[in-house]
């Protein structure tokens, strides 16, 4: 059983990456989509971010406005730090049920978990491999303008919030390049997984 943390920067392409490796037979667990659940009404961070960043986070249907939840945290690292140590735990701890399941099933297997924030919050030391996806900065602006709809200065400052790429390279076991064509970043990716085939077993 092998584990990979699987990281990027903003719009690098990651979670193209991601469905490309699940669809060769990994296991894929995004770490976004379970702080979502987290967050969800019912799930296990709910009630504690209420109570901490009071009613004004909730929409009229009682569910969390994520979007109002990010503007709250924006640029206010003690206010980000608390939102982290509600729903990170619950994250962390979802994410070991789902890879131990998995490996019940497949001792053999690759289990990638994809997250954003793998080497700031260091625990990507907690998985055997960690790929890091990049691109040229220029691309991520551009793509997060597309994705995302915001504008260029707001794509720069979310970048400036993250650390720069070429940092995260310096921690990887094998980079992904996505600045090229759909082709190029599909066989890289494909060369990564049979990579990680010979290592799991």
């Amino acid at each position: 059983m092998l584990t990979v943390g699987l990281t990027g920067g903003l719009a690098s392409g990651k979670s193209h990456v991601g469905r490309q490796l699940e669809e060769l037979g990994c296991l894929l667990i995004k770490a976004d989509d379970l702080g979502h659940q987290a967050l969800a009404a019912g799930g296990e961070a709910y009630r504690p971010v209420v109570e901490e960043f009071g009613d004004g986070v909730l929409r009229p249907d009682g569910a969390i406005n994520r979007r109002a939840l990010a503007a709250i945290v924006f640029d206010r690292p003690d206010r980000l730090a608390r939102l982290n140590a509600i729903v990170h735990p619950v994250v962390r701890d979802h994410t070991r049920r789902l890879v131990g399941e998995f490996a019940a099933r497949d001792p053999h297997g690759i289990a990638v978990i994809e997250a954003a924030i793998l080497i700031e919050t260091g625990s990507y030391t907690n998985y055997d491999r960690l790929i890091v996806v990049t691109c040229s900065e220029q691309q991520q602006i551009e793509r997060a303008m597309d994705r995302d709809g915001v504008t260029r200065e707001e794509a720069l400052s979310r970048l400036r919030r993250q650390l720069p790429l070429e940092e995260k390279i310096r921690y990887a076991d094998y980079v992904i390049d996505t600045s090229g064509s759909r082709e190029h970043t599909a066989a890289q990716t494909r060369a990564a997984y049979e990579w990680l085939r010979s290592i799991s077993h």
